[in-house]
This record gives C-alpha cells, sequence and structure tokens, in this order.
C-alpha cells in the first residue's frame, strides 16, 4: 500500500464521512473523534482490501460500525442532527423573515429526525443525504437490503407523522 493511495483517499471521501458523523451523532467533538477513528481502521485495514471493492461503501460501514459502538458505549442517547440541504434561492437574497421561516422549519425537521430509533435515523441519513442504495445500507446496519427499504420508510413515515402534529412556519415565495 502507498501512502499516495490513502492519501487519495482521505482527500477524496474525508469530508463526507465526517458529515455522515456529524450528522448521526449530533456533535462536532464525535465526528471529529470518529472519523479520525475511521480513516486509522481504514489505513490499517487497506492493504486487505479487494481492488474492486467499493472503497465509498466499504468506509461507510466503518464509519457505521464506530458509530454504533460509539453509541452502545454512551449511557446517554445524542441529539442527532439531519442536515437539510440548503433551499434553491435563485441568486436572491431571501429576506430576514424568509430566512427565518427556513431555519425554523430546518430545524423542525432535525428535531424529528432526532427522534428516530438509531438504525431508522442511520438508514435515512445513508439513503437520502449520501444516496447509498439498500444493499450497501443493509450490510452496514447488518440487516437485508429489505429491511434498510422498510427502515428508511418508517423513517419517513415516522418525520411526516411527528412534522404533521407540529406547526409548519408557512414559506412565502416572493417573486
Amino acid at each position: 500500500m502507498t501512502d499516495d493511495r490513502f492519501d487519495g483517499l482521505v482527500t477524496a471521501h474525508h469530508g463526507e464521512i465526517y458529515r455522515y458523523l456529524r450528522r448521526v451523532t449530533g456533535r462536532v467533538s464525535d465526528a471529529d473523534d470518529l472519523s479520525q477513528e475511521t480513516f486509522l481502521r481504514a489505513f490499517r485495514a487497506l492493504g486487505s482490501l479487494p481492488p474492486e471493492a467499493n472503497v465509498r461503501a466499504w468506509l461507510f460501514a466503518i464509519a457505521t460500525n464506530l458509530c454504533r459502538n460509539h453509541f452502545r458505549s454512551e449511557t446517554r442517547r445524542r441529539r442527532a442532527y439531519a442536515a437539510v440541504g440548503a433551499e434553491d434561492r435563485g441568486g436572491r437574497d431571501p429576506g430576514p423573515e424568509a430566512e427565518t421561516l427556513f431555519h425554523e422549519a430546518r430545524d423542525r425537521v432535525e428535531a424529528a429526525v432526532a427522534l428516530l430509533p438509531l438504525k431508522q435515523r442511520m438508514a435515512f441519513t445513508l439513503r437520502k443525504l449520501h444516496d447509498l442504495d439498500y444493499a450497501a445500507i443493509g450490510r452496514m446496519l447488518q440487516c437485508s437490503a429489505e429491511s434498510a427499504r422498510a427502515h428508511v420508510f418508517q423513517a419517513f413515515r415516522k418525520i411526516r407523522q411527528t412534522l404533521n402534529h407540529s406547526e409548519m412556519p408557512r414559506m412565502e415565495v416572493r417573486r
């Protein structure tokens, strides 16, 4: 294994792995520690990785296992943080009122995601924010692809129920 190969792997995937861990743990310090540990373990095992392996999915699997271990060792559950992509503003300044409404809506979605059980939260984040397929998610969560699909479906259902029971601010589009 060459240092250049590992450096390229870190350059290509560190940001995405870090953001995934940040969303799942909800804490910058935990995401920092877990992402460093992910790449440390990847460095140790890179020589045994088959050349045809999906490195991105492999890194997500390492990160997911570390995260699972992290939550097991904690005596309290951490609030999960799920980032909502920034809305397309089309180059316009939305103004302070629209910006406030956007942040309130995002906070409510994040709170709804934080209420999900860990497996559903991880499956939802891996599928909807990182666009992984159900087979890869199933391998990471140690379940079948069908179970991974069910976790994502149940996550959506619970998020929708939570949001329907809370009053969401109405966002007006000004043109």
